[in-house]
């Protein structure tokens, strides 16, 4: 007590007081914060916020803390949930083994925010200099003081600082003040970047906190280790954002020295307080979490600022991530150790391996089938499972490498895969996918977590496989009928309305998972169908299954995912069908569909991890060091996140679908998030790469063990990181240096293929070319792709510097790789651009020079 005395009266002799009944104030040229003492303490009776028509008050200001205490630790018994009837609603159903645990957990009392004893209050006294304002309070379990002020760089943020001295022990979390009581009845939006979001409060718990689809109306607490940025905010119908964000260095390390630390949780985030009013709200520590408890006399300190301003959701997001969380720090810091390019061609080493790769034929209806093992969980399943991945990628790999053994011994039996897997026989299922899985031992095609069939799948196994191989093989008749049948399964099970099932008992033939909607891209198959076949009836359908996708998805930002094993929560089906609508786009050329896919690509950069801020700090991962930066989640995107998703355990996916996108959305819109999270997710991840074969890990938290049970996964490697690079150079080039783009690849999001067609270099016809030992350059900081023109005898090296810095870098090239049984002779080599040509020697070894992340196109005439 004496402690305490002690800084009371310091406090006082520092600081002029200020009596019962004055008004104290922080005022810039942005915000306006007033504060008037009444009986109960200092309340905020004016915020304010300058805006282009002036000032804008937002109502119901008050200011109110709120400590959480508790003596004990919390109880962590879940709560039963109870539907309309009473009865106790059981979710998730018994076989979805993991996600019960993640689930029963997040239903928890502190989790509900129902733990504790809630302490609300005002502050008793305030002293104020020129640019700060000191409250105080004190009451029998602690005493607290805040100090806020302005941040002197960002004029609409307000920085504070709660310093916690416990008077008795026990567990304590503070709140972050309550600038106001929001209107929950009419909101422009509200989020938990990477958790939930959407413009209206969810009656239905379940769908708001397990998929994310809506507000809840309970003020839930969720933890930071699926909180992609740490940025609770929340957008009121003036268009006022108000956001609260931690200091960075509050919230949980994932990795903090030796072992994974994913789910330590230090800070609590919510969309509302203790009192279910809607307003941004942080909790640190965590009740009953890590330095939670404290002895009389402990202290603990929260630092945190309020962002306000005048703008939707979106700029104040960036502003947390880029400003506050300073994402492009990563790139700074990362130093690359092998190229994107000499992967490639390490997988592909990998793939045409037939032990490494898990490669097994099987016969199938008299037909010889072929794919990869797959030794992850299948229903049904004696660990037969068998699966092919990116049809797109494969054909691709084969066409550009023109590899004998993938066009000879891979692709004719993953084609006899493809056919195998419709459903033939007459009735309710003809023409759609029979599965995702094939299963040997039992011979019988399966999907992944239930015995039923979804729409969907046809898109994703049929449709766009199917699409993609016939960019390819256009005369095989045998497909393009498989392909027709399915387009029409498709069309026949879409609603009046443009919606589509989520699935259908394969029994029954009744529709499963009705408790949420298929809001997934499944319209994308009739663009498919459509591009394919010309028919226009499947454009029709197309734009009748976006138009009710818009409506019900992208403006409402609630979304479905397609992974069965988590019960379809939201994943990269939503970065897909950003994609899905710029296609469309791309077709008819109306501009909702563009605006619509801009929308849900923003949504989707809550997908990626922003926090914490990497470091050079040393740590130990499987016996090796590394420093904190080559282990970073920030550039990292989800399989699933929320309160249930493979996040929660396993932390990120390495398998950057969305990269490719991101580029060509940064060329739409100039929106350099979109560069950068595109950047960060593809380069610098060589801790999570499997030296051996080039294939990185999927899961974060397993780090560089390779493919392990997912050997498809290369091909999707393949597939993401060529539409990564060709983006890059497209955009590097202003679009002088173009290669035709083919259908999104099914289930992981959004890229596509390549490979198919000519594309275009300054004007000049050329085909994509990647071949082992034609081109070398050691430096891991330089990608490249080539191209050729056969017929008038043009060889191009598309060069580009993957770093924030200049490099100079040696390239040789030999005349013997370049096409099989010939050697070129170089006859005139030149830099060429869209503007000048510089000349180079005839040599086949070069010196040159590349900007940051600059692209030179080297222009080869021979013979």
């Amino acid at each position: 007590m004496m402690r305490l005395l002690q800084i009371q009266i310091l406090l006082l002799l520092v600081f002029p007081a200020f009596t019962s009944g004055q008004g104290i104030s922080l005022k810039n040229n942005r915000l306006d914060l007033q504060w008037t003492k009444d009986a109960s303490g200092f309340k905020l009776s004016r915020l304010a916020v300058s805006s282009p028509q002036g000032w804008q008050g937002i109502s119901n200001a008050n200011g109110a803390y709120t400590l959480l205490y508790s003596q004990a630790k919390p109880d962590v018994t879940p709560e039963k949930l109870l539907d309309e009837k009473g009865q106790e609603i059981i979710f998730p159903e018994a076989h979805y083994r993991y996600l019960i645990p993640v689930w029963k957990q997040s239903i928890s009392p502190v989790e509900l925010n129902t733990a504790g004893e809630a302490i609300q209050f005002f502050p008793s006294s305030a002293v104020q200099t020129a640019n700060e304002i000191l409250f105080t309070q004190e009451n029998e379990k602690a005493f607290i003081t805040s100090l806020w002020s302005f941040d002197p760089a960002f004029a609409n943020d307000v920085k504070v600082e709660i310093r916690i001295i416990a008077k008795q022990a026990g567990h304590f979390s503070m709140a972050s003040p309550s600038l106001a009581s929001l209107n929950k009845n009419h909101f422009k939006w509200a989020t938990v970047p990477g958790v939930f979001q959407g413009n209206a409060i969810e009656k239905k718990f379940i769908n708001a906190f397990a998929y994310g689809q809506g507000i809840p109306e309970r003020p839930v607490v969720v933890r930071e280790r699926t909180a992609s940025t740490l940025a609770p905010m929340v957008t009121t119908s003036g268009n006022i954002t108000l956001a609260v964000i931690p200091e960075p260095g509050t919230g949980r390390d994932p990795w903090a020295k030796n072992e994974k630390t994913n789910s330590d949780w230090l800070i609590g985030l919510s969309v509302m307080n203790r009192n279910a009013e809607l307003m941004p709200t942080l909790y640190h520590p965590v009740l009953g979490e890590k330095k939670s408890w404290l002895n009389a006399g402990d202290s603990i300190v929260f630092r945190f600022r309020y962002s306000i301003q005048p703008e939707n959701w979106y700029p104040v997001f960036k502003h947390a991530v880029n400003d506050v969380y300073q994402f492009n720090h990563f790139l700074h810091l990362k130093r690359t150790r092998q190229s994107l390019t000499n992967r490639l061609l390490g997988m592909h080493r990998y793939l045409v391996n037939d032990s490494l790769s898990l490669w097994r034929l099987d016969d199938f209806k008299g037909m010889t089938i072929g794919a990869q093992d797959y030794l992850g969980g299948v229903y049904g399943s004696d660990k037969d499972a068998m699966k092919n991945a990116d049809y797109g990628a494969m054909w691709m790999l084969g066409k550009i490498t023109e590899d004998g053994t993938l066009l000879t011994t891979r692709l004719p039996y993953a084609r006899n895969f493809k056919l195998m897997q419709q459903h033939t026989d007459t009735g309710f299922f003809h023409g759609a996918a029979a599965g995702q899985y094939y299963l040997h031992k039992s011979n019988q095609f399966t999907e992944e977590w239930g015995d039923y069939s979804e729409p969907v799948g046809s898109t994703f196994y049929m449709l766009c496989d199917i699409g993609n191989v016939l960019l390819f093989e256009k005369n095989d008749t045998a497909l393009r009928t498989a392909l027709r049948i399915s387009a029409d399964k498709l069309l026949q099970w879409m609603g009046p309305n443009g919606q589509w099932q989520v699935a259908y008992d394969n029994k029954t033939q009744q529709p499963l998972f009705t408790d949420v909607q298929d809001l997934r891209p499944t319209f994308y198959g009739m663009i498919v169908a459509y591009q394919v076949l010309k028919d226009p009836k499947y454009l029709a359908a197309a734009k009748l299954g976006a138009d009710w996708y818009i409506t019900n998805a992208v403006e409402r930002g609630r979304f479905l995912g397609t992974c069965g094993d988590a019960r379809f929560v939201p994943d990269f089906a939503t970065g897909q069908s950003a994609q899905a609508l710029l296609d469309l786009y791309d077709i008819t050329k109306e501009e909702k569909y563009k605006k619509a896919a801009i929308d849900v690509a923003t949504i989707y950069t809550a997908s990626v991890y922003t926090h914490p801020v990497p470091t050079t700090q040393q740590k130990t991962v499987n016996g090796i060091t590394r420093e904190d930066w080559e282990i970073s989640q920030v550039g990292l995107s989800f399989e699933h996140g929320g309160v249930i998703g493979s996040a929660n355990h396993r932390g990120p996916i390495m398998l950057a679908s969305h990269a490719g996108m991101f580029v060509r959305l940064f060329s739409l819109t100039k929106d350099s998030l979109f560069l950068n999270m595109a950047r960060a997710a593809a380069l610098g991840r060589d801790a999570f790469v499997d030296s051996a074969t080039s294939v990185a890990s999927y899961y974060w938290d397993v780090m560089n063990k390779g493919a392990g049970p997912y050997p498809h996964h290369a091909w999707w490697q393949i597939g993401w990181i060529t539409d990564y690079l060709l983006s890059e150079v497209r955009m590097r080039s202003n679009g002088k240096v173009e290669f035709p783009r083919g259908f999104i690849t099914p289930k992981v999001g959004p890229h596509q293929t390549y490979g198919f067609a000519d594309g275009k270099i300054y004007g000049s016809n050329a085909s994509l070319l990647l071949k082992e030992g034609m081109l070398t350059i050691a430096d891991p900081y330089t990608d490249y792709f080539t191209a050729i023109d056969t017929k008038g005898k043009k060889l191009f090296l598309l060069v580009m510097n993957n770093d924030d810095e200049a490099r100079k870098v040696n390239i040789a090239l030999d005349p013997a790789k370049v096409i099989k049984g010939k050697k070129i002779k170089l006859v005139k080599t030149i830099v060429q651009s869209d503007k000048h040509a510089t000349p180079l020697n005839n040599s086949g070894k070069w010196s040159i020079s590349l900007p940051p992340y600059g692209l030179k196109v080297i222009a080869i005439t021979y013979r």
